[in-house]
This record gives C-alpha cells, structure tokens and sequence, in this order.
C-alpha cells in the first residue's frame, strides 16, 4: 500500500506542476527576470521585437549557476564603463523558455530573441563551455572528402534571431530536426537569413578558475589599455598558404597577401611583418618573441587543425614552418599586452574537442591514428582528442596570449575551394581590419558583426546550388567563423575617467 500510495501522491503533484506550468507558462517570471520596465514577458514566434525603442540591457550573460560568483566582478565593472549588463543562469533560461523550442539550444535562442525583445540586448556572452551550454551543429556538409565533415559549430545560430519576415529563424526550414543541411544538388534548409541581430560571443571556461582568469583579463584589459604604445604594434604571420608547385593557378604567397590587406587597413599601427618569403618567420620562436613586446592585433594566416597553426615557405608544398600550438603558448610572456587575435585555418576555433574522442576515434580508425614519426591519419590529425582547442588556450592563458580569439570551428574555406576563385576567409578575414581601422568600429562583437554582415551582401547566397559549390562555400565561411571572448570588448579600452 505504501507503494500504491506513494505512486498516486507523485502522480498527482505532476499534475499539479503541469497544470501550474500551463497558467504561467508564458510568462518568464519576476522572481528571476525582474526588471526596471516589468517582467521579461515571452512572445509569440515570429513576432517583431516588441520595444525596438527601449534598451533595459545592453549585455546578456549566459553562464551556469557555480559561475555567477567570479563573474560578479565583470558584471560591476561593465556597470562602471556603461555596459548595462544581465547575468542570468542557464537553469533559468531553460525554466523560462519550457514551453518554447525543441531542445537546449533552440530554447536559448527563443530566450535571446526574448531578452532582444523586451531589453533591447546586443551583446549574448555564454560563459561555458561546449558540455555547459550546449552548442548548434550545423550540417553544410563541404564534400571534401580528406576531412569528412558532415558538421561543425555555428555560434552564429545564437545570433540570427529573425528570418527575412521577421519570423523566429529556426535554421530548420524543412522541420526535421537536422540544422542548416546543405547536401546534394540544392540546399534541404533555405533561405536561413544569417545576418545577425545580436552580437555573441564565448567563454568556452571549463572551471571556476578559468572564468576567474578572463574576468581579470577583461577588466585588466579595458581600464589598462587605452593609450598604450604597445596597443599600435600589427604582428601578422604569413606564408605561401597554397605553394604553386601543387596547382599552376596558386601564384603568389596568398597568406602573406592577405595580411597585406589587412595592414594597409589599418593606419596608424606599426605593422610587424613575419613572413617566410623573408626569413621574418622560421618558427615558433620568432612568433612568441613579436607577441611578447606586445601587440594590439594578432592575425594568422595559412593552415592549422584544433592544435597547431603552420604555413609553407615559398612554392613549398613539403616544408612546414610552424607558429604556435598549444604546447608552446604556454611560453608566452606578453602579460596584459594583449591582442585581438583573428586566424585564418581550419579547426583553431572548435572548442568541442575533448579527450573522450580519442575512443570514438580508435573504434572508427583503429590502428591507422598511428602513423610514422608521429603524423596521424584521418581524423586524427584534425586533433579532436585534445583537451581544448587553439583558440581557447590562446585566450584563457593566464600570463599573455589573447583578449579575444576570432577562427574557424570547422575546415576554414578560401577563395582556392570556390569556383569564382574569391571570396571565403581571403575576404571576410581583412574585412574585420576594414571594419575597425577604416569604418571606425570599436567593439569587438560589432566588428564581427558587421564583418559577417558585409560578407552577405557581398555575396549574395543562392540556395539552389549545389553542396560544395561556391554558395554553400559562402554559407559555412560565415556560419563556422566564432567568437572566443567578450562581444561587448572595447578594443583597445576605455580612457581613463
């Protein structure tokens, strides 16, 4: 009886909270949400933003409850510079949002697109990483069969809140709980609009401790940097990315042009030029002592995977000359002289590797990881087994590295993967410098923003191509370029008051 008893009293106090659920289920309640203007009232789907006049906040914070308290002391300092800011749980987000989107992910968004609504939001930090507050896989699958990538992450999910009627943008135009496919003769989800509403940006923070150190980073960073003559230094490194001996139609040293670009970009900086064509850059010695004197922006540009990042010398497909990995950053000194770091290569920026993918990889593999002097094969050189990724380390390391980290989490895409022969990571990477040294664009979640924005319009998608094809190219070049760091970052720093 007691068992009988007990079934009856836990049936009937599901009912009681299912039914309690259904009278306040739309609304995100006070006791959690309040604010200066009321409650955070959720809306229906597809509604336009209800108060596009007001602004309650500027920065939302997403993080896990065991992190609220070492970001406290980020969210005053965001208070003192003017950076109206929320911290909310992602307990919280989930509870508010439980009768809106399919899962986790679908139910942050839901609530961003809420929080852009009624506080008027520009700025989304998650603060976690992938295992914390999960992540949207995207399947613009890029037929390139030596990486076999069927997926990757798009933090600009988070970011896309409207399709172009200003319907909730779900990524999913065929319902089928598969994100952003793309395979085969035509797109099987179209029309996403991309372009982003809000600014996101993560800290892929596994520990207390790491949230501890980007605190102290970012605070450090804004109230320290401005005015700084360490601040004007450009270090750029660069290679021949695509050698000619491998294809008559890859002349020229590509990597070394693209960072070109971006140096002509920005006036006013002192550019430090490491390149192989001569000499500057033979290794990672030469890297690590250009960040040490310290620099206001990093740029990368040539190969990598989630550990290293390296380039070739001239027309030389078979050498490699090496930059920094994550072994070696752990040597850097640059202390709170810290850059905004933009990478052009595959796989710096995918921060859902994790030593359990070793086992997945040895079931699919076996042997084969294994080769000679070290060089695995397959999946393994992609280095998914790795504690963290590029990106990550580099920001979240506690004596220098970055403030913010901009890469790709999947296979990067240049102009030599498109038909057209233009476009990919050769435009959209000077196009960040453009953004900040010419347009004047001081925040770094807007810089990315408009970055991505002015990618679109210059080229514009068409839906009815071909997987692989320069469109879908296009696509990914946007979807998979995320932000490690704070979005709401003012660059180079608040002057002093």
């Amino acid at each position: 009886m007691k068992k009988t008893y007990q079934g009856y009293r836990n049936k009937l106090l599901v009912l009681c909270v299912v039914g309690f659920a259904f009278v306040i289920g739309p609304t995100i309640t006070a006791q959690t949400m309040n604010t200066p203007q009321g409650n955070l009232l959720s809306t229906k789907q597809g509604s336009p933003p209800q108060n596009a006049g007001l602004s309650v906040y500027d920065l939302l914070i997403i993080a896990p409850q065991k992190f609220f308290r070492a970001l406290q002391p980020l969210v005053t300092h965001k208070e003192s510079v003017g950076v109206r800011t929320r911290l909310v749980s992602l307990t919280d987000v989930y509870e508010q949002m439980f009768w809106h989107g399919r899962d986790n992910p679908e139910k942050i968004k839901y609530f961003i697109k809420t929080a852009k609504e009624e506080w008027g939001i520009t700025y989304v930090m998650f603060v976690g990483d992938f295992q914390t507050i999960p992540v949207r896989y995207v399947f613009n699958a890029d037929n390139n069969t030596v990486w076999n990538e069927p997926c990757f992450i798009s933090e600009l999910y988070y970011a896309d809140l409207y399709d172009k009627n200003g319907n909730f943008s779900s990524w999913d135009t065929n319902g089928n709980g598969i994100y952003g496919e793309w395979y085969g003769d035509v797109a099987k989800d179209p029309n996403i609009d991309l372009y982003p509403e809000v600014y996101v940006g993560r800290l892929a923070c596994r520990t207390e401790a790491e949230v501890k150190v980007m605190v102290q980073k970012i605070i450090r960073y804004e109230t320290t940097a401005y005015g700084q003559d360490w601040f004007h230094r450009f270090v750029v490194v660069a290679g021949d990315t695509y050698p000619e001996s491998l294809n008559p139609n890859w002349t020229g040293y590509e990597g070394e042009e693209n960072t070109l670009n971006a140096i002509e970009n920005m006036s006013g900086f002192e550019p430090i030029k490491l390149w192989t064509s001569d000499g500057s850059f033979t290794g990672p010695k030469d890297v690590i002592r250009a960040i040490d004197q310290g620099c206001g922006f990093l740029y990368f540009e040539g190969h990598a995977n989630a550990f290293t990042w390296g380039t070739h010398p001239p027309n030389d497909a078979k050498t490699w000359i090496n930059g920094l990995n994550t072994l070696n950053m752990d040597l850097l000194r640059n202390k709170q002289m810290l850059p905004v770091c933009v990478v052009g290569g595959c796989h710096n920026n995918e921060f859902d590797v994790t030593p359990k993918n070793i086992i997945k990889g040895l079931k699919e593999e076996g042997l084969r990881y294994f080769a000679r002097k070290g060089v695995p094969f397959g999946s393994f050189w992609k280095y998914t087994w790795i504690r963290e990724c590029w990106g990550w380390k580099l920001t979240r390391i506690s004596k220098g590295g970055s403030i913010a980290t901009i890469g790709c989490t999947g296979t990067g895409m240049s102009k030599e993967d498109k038909q057209s022969f233009s476009g990919a990571g050769d435009y959209l990477e000077p196009t960040f410098f453009y953004e900040y040294g010419v347009n004047g664009t001081r925040v770094l979640g807007l810089v990315w923003g408009n970055t991505i924005t002015d990618y679109l319009n210059h080229y514009p998608i068409n839906w009815q191509t071909p997987a692989g094809k320069d469109s879908a190219i296009d696509v990914k070049t946007v979807q998979q370029w995320a932000l490690l760091g704070d979005p709401s970052l003012m660059i180079g720093g608040y002057p002093p008051s």
